[in-house]
């Protein structure tokens, strides 16, 4: 059988206050021509449909009339959907019962029995083929929280720990389904060891010790592992079937260099025989002038000479991110940007403004920007650094992570 892996779609994101349904409507309309093209039997998603947890009304609407279209367009689609980080779990399996129906498999979170185990067949999910037959099975697990999983004792990181519990046991309960020569496909949303972030867009999920889970949680009997939350497409530890789909669209200026992606998988067996990219066209360009940030006389002379073509839609116009440094405060510098961009088809989507960093300044971000790109977990750590002069210890980082996403659970 043969299916298209993708992941952090991120519907209903707004660039810098820019909203996005016309890119992301792009690319969903390259995607139902691609499932017919490449006549594929599954479309897997690994987390991060939405971009919040409360998503728009419109960002929903163009979720489940794309679900309605790709059935429409190939009935004998398989279609397994995983919550990520930026995903509400309940919101996200709320329509469930509707989509069973046609097929459409949608986890939020791991559930648990009577007897309070986590239910690990409600993770093991046939993937068929044209026929209707079995080929596969998936290892359908949402991102997990702390509370997700089975608190172990252990010297290493308990939550770690118990992620990689899950993905075991899931496995285990997989093995005993399957017959031979069916593949056992996984899909996750985590961040694993060695994978390159994008700094300015993907929060960091996990916090305290180690924050990167290692590829070992993949078992040799898994034909291919299909991850999401990292916004770059590449591969974990340079094995080819353990793979980041990365984001149909980029999420921020820090990947505009970015080459997006789909992954079409052909399983022969129980192994992956083929793994091939995808591109997905991009709709709207992304523009950084210049390249570096740079003194605003500079700045001014290259947006006066940029050249741009015209665009007879507003909606393709591309974004751009002006990078300025400064030396000393500069009370126009919105008004003279503008200026110099004044007919030109282009939409001033962010101003970066850089300064050189005063000694003794320690941890103190240089700039709002940089400030805005922390994330509470370094936040944290730099206060604490700030305020007794030494780093954070485990255990107040393990309650600082329990208050932004609750307790862990004990082991049954």
């Amino acid at each position: 059988m043969r299916f298209l892996h993708t992941s952090d779609w991120h519907l209903g994101q707004t660039l810098h206050n820019f909203e996005r349904t016309y890119e992301h409507q792009c690319f969903l309309n390259w995607l139902l021509d691609t499932i017919v093209a490449e006549q594929v039997d599954g479309l897997l998603i690994a987390g991060d449909v939405f971009d919040n947890t409360n998503p728009s009304a419109s960002a929903q609407k163009q979720f489940y009339r794309f679900l309605q279209q790709a059935k429409a367009a190939a009935p004998h689609l398989n279609i397994i959907i995983t919550a990520g980080n930026h995903d509400s779990p309940g919101r996200l399996e709320a329509p469930a019962p509707l989509l069973e129906g046609m097929e459409i498999t949608v986890i939020g979170q791991v559930r648990r029995l009577a007897c309070g185990n986590l239910d690990f067949d409600q993770l093991i999910v046939p993937l068929k083929n044209r026929s209707g037959a079995v080929a596969a099975w998936c290892l359908a697990i949402p991102f997990l929280r702390p509370g997700d999983v089975p608190r172990i004792d252990t010297d290493g990181d308990p939550y770690m720990e118990g992620i990689a519990l899950v993905y075991r046991e899931a496995l285990r309960h997989a093995l005993q389904r399957r017959v031979p020569g069916q593949a056992i496909v996984a899909l996750g949303h985590c961040h694993m060891a060695g994978g390159e972030t994008s700094d300015e867009s993907e929060r960091r999920i996990f916090i305290g010790g180690a924050e990167a889970l290692s590829s070992r949680i993949f078992d040799a009997a898994i034909a291919y592992a299909g991850l999401g939350h990292l916004h770059l497409a590449q591969r974990v530890g340079r094995q080819p079937h353990l793979r980041y789909s990365g984001s149909p669209l980029p999420m921020s200026f820090a990947e505009v260099d970015y080459s997006h992606q789909v992954l079409r998988v052909e399983l022969d067996g129980e192994a992956a025989r083929d793994i091939t990219e995808i591109k997905v066209p991009r709709a709207v360009g992304l523009l950084r002038v210049p390249p570096r940030p740079a003194p605003l006389e500079e700045v001014l002379r290259a947006l006066a000479a940029l050249e741009l073509p015209p665009a007879h839609d507003p909606q393709t116009l591309p974004y751009l991110e002006v990078r300025v440094r400064l030396d000393s405060p500069e009370p126009g510098l919105r008004s003279r940007i503008e200026a110099a961009l004044e007919g030109k088809p282009v939409r001033l989507a962010k101003i970066e403004t850089t300064s050189a960093r005063k000694s003794g300044d320690g941890d103190l971000p240089a700039s709002l920007d940089e400030l805005d790109r922390l994330q509470p977990d370094e936040i944290f750590r730099r206060l604490y650094r700030d305020r007794f002069g030494e780093e954070a210890p485990q255990e107040q980082l393990s309650a600082f992570a329990e208050l932004l996403f609750g307790p862990a659970e004990k082991a049954a």
